[in-house]
């Protein structure tokens, strides 16, 4: 079988959660290893900490829209931390702040998508 044939079989048969999840495993991994240069060295940091604020901001505005199923509450904590993750993400690009924080938020996501799949099954 071919690359493109099970990708597109994968696309297909993935849950909006494993997508989610799936996201958030790249780009977490791309923080991590940016993570791996000094702070002065934003061209290897920049792609990385530019993906994960577009992803955030993302969320951030589905979760601002009337259609968007999730409780409100939730809305609102994702919207918060897509805010946090913005001003967090500029602090690291001025060097006032640390990468890690970004990418443990993202690790807890991903543990919430992957429990809620386990508590699901």
């Amino acid at each position: 079988m071919s690359l493109n044939a099970y990708q597109q079989a994968v696309v297909r048969t993935e849950s909006p959660r494993d997508m989610e999840y799936r996201l958030f495993a790249q780009v977490t991994r791309a923080l991590m290893e940016a993570a791996k240069f000094e702070p002065d060295d934003l061209k290897n940091r920049i792609d990385a900490l530019d993906w994960n604020r577009r992803m955030w901001a993302v969320l951030g505005a589905d979760c601002q829209h009337p259609e968007n199923k999730l409780p409100p509450q939730l809305r609102a904590s994702i919207i918060s931390l897509s805010i946090w993750v913005s001003k967090h993400t500029s602090l690291v690009i001025r060097k006032q702040e640390e990468i890690e924080p970004l990418i443990e938020i993202n690790r807890m996501i991903m543990q919430g998508l992957a429990g809620g799949e386990a508590a699901a099954a």
